[in-house]
């Protein structure tokens, strides 16, 4: 055996041996270097040093890429570079401009050169603009995406907030009940003052009222490239704090190609929308202006709710290698049939469900509203861009009504004393004549104006921004007799009365994400701002104000995201949010209630988010703890907009389910969920005289642990699509597509006010809609598309919105058939002794349309 093991050891080493001399004797391989070099430039034949190159090879039998180089040009853009013959893929890289990618096949003395010149990535500029003020993916704040491609498949001439109503949380309402003219949106309970609404990060709330009124804004959807809406206090923004939501707005989408859109929608209550959009693309890789036209009118579902909406919009600019310096204005004129009364109880007990007690011809809101928007971007070398934006806002209108006993016979109307407006009474002959029926405008003409700007810098594990802004506003409200029966000593353009208004508001914060591990992401976000408010003069029932509000805000936040594993992610944050009393809140308190004062908002967050290739699920509990909570009491001013007072101690508490489901290419089922509970820990109700309306005269009742008004406990939307091919059979040339979609909102009871009280009272409701779309693609168009919305279609009686008042009268016969005010009814739940001290409950609701359509076409070229 030893014999055999040392035979076998020689004749291994005698073979390595024999194998290394023949080895070395052989001729080495040969190889032969190819020579790439170019240029690197922009579309304008500058060159870009700063550029990246990468070089592949494919290996193996699966080509594989492999990277075996990287190198920037030099300073004139210039490479040169040699490989061994073969086939390469060469990708250029440079921020803001679109990959380059290149196939080169190498071979024996045949250098090639290679200029490489790259395009302009129109979008980079774009997400940077929004990314200021929007959360990320990482952010550990609860919030939702809503792309151009849903708002469009939508979009048939409704206002902005209606095509929000599948978003968590949300509930909207429709003053004529079909979408088009005055409508609004709550989220989490809240009303529209206390959502922040921004624009390419420029505020858009009005600084006085704190609404946003999307009437002066019509087919502004058209123009929205997406929408991100933040639930709770959010991140930092501008404008007015949110209390319950942020709601930006991005129509920064520059698109590299020309285009053109025409769509056009009719449907029901003579409805009719038209659309006309246009783009040059990218004009020699730099310059570009875009536009819209757009024209929407309604009869509305309410009697003589009409509208007639126009609008604009129009940008232009030049996008470079490192800049981009882009101008935006667009504005709308609405001219509406009031619709704000609401319907009382006994008109739809009666089945006048569309009953509008208005019916003077030019009962009309007259508005008109121009934006004006100047943004530049600048990269700032590889880690830091720069956004700087200036804003104007001119606003102007009027909202006419009669005043007398001509028309409106159904509410409290009567002729107007001549003393209620500062005027004389009126002698013929013996006669004094201290009445008169007229009409009159109520005015506000304003100016709004500031700039904003955000650095932000990002590296690997750190994005940081800084930002700030600042906002001017100057408004002025005031009354003109346009027509009186007995004019007095008034004259053309007599104002009875006038009052100015000015507000400073300026803010600064800081935001920082980090990742402190692969998987673990903090956040932190603060906010210092300041309001100096003040309006005088004389209100319209000829009463004095005087308001000067200097407040100073401090809005702490921060957070954690943790990235769980691939599919799952959980996330914390606890916030801070102030915010300052509207004019409203000033001008309309009771005599003898003390001033409003701001509010204070503690918002804690914590949730879970699980995402895998077909399905989407998240959790998300809130706990939003008030101080000073502004609450809505049920009442509305003589101008329909909503009346509060501040409670001390509040709360709104819930659960948020996400869910998303697609098993199949063919169908996708996408749902969400708000369960909660909004308190008033305790609350005192004041119920005046309706004579002298003073704190002295009222009866009080105390409340304790009851809900917020306009909260529902249950919020709930659910969509069911379908997609199908369509009846196309040549897919080379033309592509065709058929999409159904069930949609379902359901929204639970709602009160008035804060009594708790099913007297005043939103009953639940559930409403189901059906969509059925049809596009065609590359035919004479590049883009057809014919879209028909059922809406309602099982005609669910229901209202979205309403308001409540409780008085105290003498007159026994208010509420009846002969009375003057068919909106007072007898108020069971309060007795206050006196046979002569009648309780009223005045209570309207805004009825939404029963099943109604909209059947639009869309052609793309």
């Amino acid at each position: 055996m030893k014999r055999h093991g040392l035979f076998a050891s020689i004749f291994l080493l005698a073979f390595l041996f024999s194998f290394t001399t023949i080895k070395a004797q052989l001729p080495p391989p040969e190889f032969h270097f190819v020579t790439i070099s170019g240029i690197v430039s922009n579309q304008q034949g500058e060159p870009l040093p700063g550029a990246t190159i990468q070089v592949f090879v494919s290996t193996g039998s699966n080509n594989k890429l492999h990277e075996i180089d990287a190198f920037p040009p030099n300073n004139e853009g210039i490479f040169q570079k040699s490989y061994n013959e073969g086939n390469y893929l060469l990708v250029t890289r440079f921020l803001g401009y679109e990959t380059d990618t290149l196939s080169l096949t190498l071979t024996q003395n045949n250098d090639r050169v290679v200029n490489i010149r790259l395009k302009v990535k129109a979008v980079s500029f774009d997400e940077v603009v929004v990314s200021a003020t929007r959360a990320s993916e990482t952010t550990p704040i609860p919030h939702q995406e809503i792309k151009e491609d849903e708002l469009n498949k939508l979009n048939n001439g409704v206002d902005l907030p209606i095509l929000l109503d599948q978003a968590t949380s949300v509930v909207t309402t429709s003053d004529a009940g079909a979408g088009v003219g005055y409508t609004g949106l709550r989220i989490r309970g809240t009303d529209p003052t206390r959502i922040n609404i921004t624009i390419n990060g420029i505020p858009v709330n009005d600084a006085e009222s704190q609404g946003t009124f999307w009437v002066n804004m019509p087919d502004f959807a058209s123009s929205v490239s997406s929408v991100q809406i933040q639930r709770g206090v959010g991140t930092s923004t501008n404008g007015a704090a949110a209390f319950g939501a942020t709601v930006n707005l991005n129509t920064f989408n520059t698109q590299k190609d020309a285009y053109g859109i025409y769509s056009g929608a009719i449907g029901s209550f003579n409805t009719v929308k038209h659309t006309a959009e246009f783009g040059t693309g990218l004009i020699d890789g730099q310059y570009y202006v875009d536009g819209r036209l757009s024209q929407i009118t309604s009869d509305g579902y309410i009697d003589r709710a009409a509208s007639d909406l126009k609008s604009y919009y129009l940008s232009a600019g030049r996008i470079t290698s490192k800049s981009h310096l882009k101008f935006i204005t667009f504005g709308g004129k609405e001219r509406t049939y009031q619709a704000w009364y609401g319907v009382p109880q006994s008109k739809i007990d009666a089945g006048e469900r569309t009953y509008n007690p208005y019916d003077y011809d030019d009962q009309v809101d007259d508005y008109g509203q121009t934006h004006y928007q100047l943004h530049y971007l600048r990269t700032l070398g590889e880690n830091f861009k720069l956004t700087t934006a200036a804003h104007y806002t001119k606003g102007a209108g009027y909202y006419e009504e009669y005043k007398g006993d001509r028309y409106m016979q159904d509410i409290f109307n009567s002729p107007q004393s001549f003393s209620d407006y500062g005027l004389a009474d009126v002698m013929i002959g013996n006669d004094t004549i201290s009445e008169t029926n007229l009409i009159r405008r109520r005015w506000l003409d304003n100016d709004f104006y500031g700039g904003i700007f955000s650095l932000q810098y990002n590296k690997k594990k750190l994005n940081a921004t800084l930002g700030g802004g600042f906002n001017y506003y100057e408004g002025e409200h005031y009354g003109e007799i346009i027509w009186a029966e007995y004019a007095s000593d008034s004259y053309e353009g007599y104002r009875w009365y006038n009052g100015k208004s000015e507000k400073y508001d300026y803010n600064v914060y800081g935001r920082v994400e980090f990742s402190a591990t692969e998987k673990i992401n903090l956040f932190a976000d603060l906010q210092y701002r300041h309001v100096d408010y003040s309006t005088k003069g004389v209100d319209n029932d000829l009463s004095s104000y005087d308001v000067n509000a200097n407040l100073d805000f401090f809005n702490p936040k921060a957070g954690i995201f943790i990235k769980v594993s691939d599919q799952d992610n959980i996330y914390g944050s606890f916030s801070v949010g102030n915010r300052e009393p509207s004019r409203n809140d000033y001008i309309d308190r009771a005599q003898g209630v003390d001033m409003p004062e701001p509010e204070t908002l503690y918002d804690y967050e914590l949730g879970y988010q699980r995402s895998t290739k077909k399905y989407m699920a998240g959790i998300n509990f809130y706990y939003m703890d008030y101080y000073n909570q502004l609450v809505l009491t049920g009442e509305v001013n003589d101008v329909g907009s909503a009346i509060r007072q501040n409670v001390a101690n509040s709360y709104r508490a819930g659960i948020e389910i996400e869910a998303a489901y697609q098993p199949v290419k063919w169908f996708n089922w996408a749902a969400n969920a708000t369960f909660s509970q909004n308190k008033i820990e305790k609350y005192t109700e004041q119920i005046y005289s309706w004579d002298t309306y003073t704190y002295p005269d009222a009866l009080s009742i105390e409340y304790e642990n009851t809900d917020i008004s306009f909260s529902p406990n249950i919020i709930a939307a659910n969509t069911f699509e379908f997609t199908t091919k369509g009846f196309v059979r040549n897919p080379k040339t033309i592509e065709d597509q058929v999409q159904l979609a069930l949609i379902s909102k359901y929204v639970g009871d709602q009160y008035l006010d804060n009594s708790q009280s099913d007297l005043r009272k939103l009953d639940a409701y559930f409403v189901n809609d059906i969509r059925l779309t049809y596009t065609l693609k590359n035919t004479f168009a590049k883009e057809i598309g014919l879209n028909l919305i059922v809406r309602n279609i099982l005609s669910e009686e229901y209202a979205s919105n309403g308001w409540s008042y409780r008085f105290r009268h003498p007159d026994q016969s208010w509420g009846t058939a002969s009375s003057y005010d068919i909106y007072a009814e007898r108020d069971t739940e309060v007795s206050t002794g006196d046979a002569d001290d009648v309780a009223y409950n005045e209570v309207a609701y805004y009825t939404q349309a029963k099943i109604n359509f909209m059947l639009g076409l869309t052609v793309k070229f």
